[in-house]
């Protein structure tokens, strides 16, 4: 079987990989909600979904940091890696050795496209399809139901927030917020800037950076005028099978139904 993945890298696979090795949080955790239980062999420290594999399966490092011995000593018949979260030079010296496949996800129609995807290349064509179907009807019932303008928050020092050209961008605006921030990617902006900016509604994420009480009540004092939430990165930032809970979590924080 012939496959490209989403950066234009060509592979082949024999046969349905058997032993597979995750180095992408979201889309691990997608690999087990398609039911490969056995065949995920390895994930990084950071693919903390389901529990009971973080604490089970082989670590192979981080996402920035991959541990390429370990890697080699669960000899992996497929990797699976993303653009953004790993490095170009880890994802490079790996397709030397394995079939890699990476993604590239900036839209909610990129992430449908990586589900459906991971699915065929997993064996799994259907139940991805299947999910892919239910994330899309559920997200329908939060779809620009939201108001205001919102600065979204990833990192407390320097403050980096979430632009245009993010999948988080994408789900702001999904749900019907207007990005604060016009820089695209991730910039970096000081106090003065965001006070400038005047946010309807600043978000502190818990990912990258964990962002605690102690954070909100500190922007709280530096935003009188804005709304603070303390806000679960996972619902806006994960691209895989979590997106399930994304509706849900949305409804419950923010919408009156």
């Amino acid at each position: 079987m012939q496959f490209t993945d989403h950066i234009g890298h060509a592979f082949e696979l024999p046969k349905t990989p058997t032993r597979i090795v995750s180095l992408v949080p979201s889309q691990t955790e997608l690999l087990f909600s398609l039911g490969l239980d056995d065949e995920v062999v390895g994930l990084t420290k950071f693919c903390i979904h389901p529990e009971e594999k973080w604490r089970s399966v082989t670590r192979v490092g981080g996402t920035k940091n991959v541990n390429h011995q370990r890697i080699a000593e669960l000899a992996p018949d497929l990797i699976i890696a993303n653009k953004e979260e790993n490095t170009r030079e880890d994802i490079l010296q790996l397709q030397d050795q394995y079939p890699v496949w990476t993604s590239d996800i900036e839209t909610l129609e990129d992430a449908f496209r990586m589900i459906r995807d991971v699915g065929v290349l997993v064996g799994k064509a259907q139940e991805a399809s299947n999910m892919v179907e239910d994330i899309a009807a559920s997200l329908q019932s939060v779809k620009g139901r939201c108001q205001g303008k919102v600065a979204y928050l990833i990192w407390e020092n320097p403050k980096m927030l979430a632009g245009p050209k993010t999948f988080i961008h994408e789900m702001l605006n999904y749900c019907g917020w207007e990005n604060a921030v016009d820089q695209e990617r991730y910039p970096e902006l000081t106090v003065q800037q965001l006070q400038d900016i005047q946010p309807d509604l600043i978000m502190l994420s818990s990912e990258p950076y964990p962002f605690k009480k102690k954070h909100l009540d500190e922007f709280m004092q530096l935003f009188p005028n804005s709304t603070v939430s303390l806000v679960d990165g996972e619902m806006f930032s994960w691209y895989g099978s979590r997106m399930m809970l994304t509706a849900d979590y949305i409804r419950k924080e923010f919408l009156v139904d």
